[in-house]
């Protein structure tokens, strides 16, 4: 069972994450929607009406708004609670395929600060020591305030890339995702099948030798910046022994100077621009039979911005 920290599910893949970590698209971290995935601000964030993808920023504001809800409901179940670990814009990118901001490259490397500092504030985090506090009975009864149980059903999905993916209807989290989202079913379908459909289209991008020559462009760049990488994978596979032996600093600076190169190499070469129009391309051709399921997704996420946008802005008090 794994938590995504938006409700329960479970999930019965294909070993799915292995082929998205070697072919999603290089600029849509993990399983974004959005063409170009979604952008910490920008454009499409200041256009009215329009059926898109959230922002990074608007992402985080929905986020909040979920903990402040489901705070409410756990405190109306006896337990205090406290606004939950919510990701920063700079947290949610670095994760394609490819490094394509240098700016972020130069300040975060691979992100290992970032990973390091979230898993400390988890730690640290007030619920985790309060949950910690409490009786095994308490415990029991804090889990299925905040999660919910079996009892009163859950919500199945059955993706598109096979496999089912299964939420509990109750509990203090599904409330939360009710008040922001309207309908947790319509949700929760619209969601999981939305943010499945990369596996859909990205083995054909790598597949494609318009992205083969660009990969091998990039490579070229790279070994004349001295890091003789093949593919951006193969820094993924080998950047710990990269760095072994290295202490702190040296391991940071070791990280920075490759990631930037990565990103120069990137956007330098045809990579970045052949992968976008690749990508376009087979959205279009692969995914019509899940317009309805992305335009549901995209209307109900902007529907939770503007409520989550209406409530007390702030952390959730105990």
């Amino acid at each position: 069972m794994t938590r995504n920290g938006h409700g329960r599910t479970r999930a019965v893949l294909a070993p799915l994450c292995a082929v998205l970590a070697a072919v999603t698209a290089v600029v849509a971290a993990g399983c974004s929607t959005a063409a170009d995935g979604p952008q910490a601000d920008g454009p499409r964030a200041a256009a009215p009406g329009k059926q898109r993808d959230l922002t990074y920023a608007e992402q985080i504001t929905v986020e909040r708004g979920e903990e402040i809800l489901v705070g409410t409901c756990m405190r109306k179940h006896g337990f205090r609670y406290w606004t939950g670990l919510i990701a920063s814009v700079a947290d949610r990118q670095g994760h394609g395929y490819v490094l394509t901001d240098v700016a972020w490259a130069k300040r975060y490397g691979y992100g290992r600060e970032l990973r390091e500092r979230a898993e400390r504030a988890r730690l640290a985090h007030r619920n985790t020591a309060y949950a910690r506090k409490l009786t095994e009975r308490d415990l029991v009864r804090y889990n299925e305030a905040l999660d919910g149980t079996l009892d009163k059903g859950v919500v199945k999905v059955e993706l598109p890339t096979g496999g089912t993916v299964w939420t509990p209807r109750d509990g203090c989290r599904a409330t939360a995702m009710k008040e922001l989202y309207g309908d947790l079913p319509t949700w929760f379908r619209a969601k999981k099948t939305a943010q499945s459909l990369t596996a859909l289209y990205a083995p054909d991008i790598v597949a494609d030798p318009r992205f083969t020559r660009a990969v091998h462009a990039w490579a070229a760049c790279m070994r004349e910046a001295g890091h003789p990488y093949a593919t951006p994978r193969e820094i993924r596979e080998k950047r710990p022994l990269i760095t072994k032996g290295m202490n702190r600093d040296s391991a940071r600076a070791t990280e920075v100077r490759l990631a930037v190169a990565e990103a120069t190499c990137a956007t330098g070469t045809p990579l970045a621009r052949t992968a976008r129009t690749l990508e376009r391309r087979l959205r279009s051709e692969k995914l019509r039979p899940y317009r309805d399921d992305i335009a549901t997704f995209r209307r109900m996420s902007l529907t939770a911005l503007a409520r989550a946008r209406d409530l007390q802005a702030g952390p959730a008090t105990p």
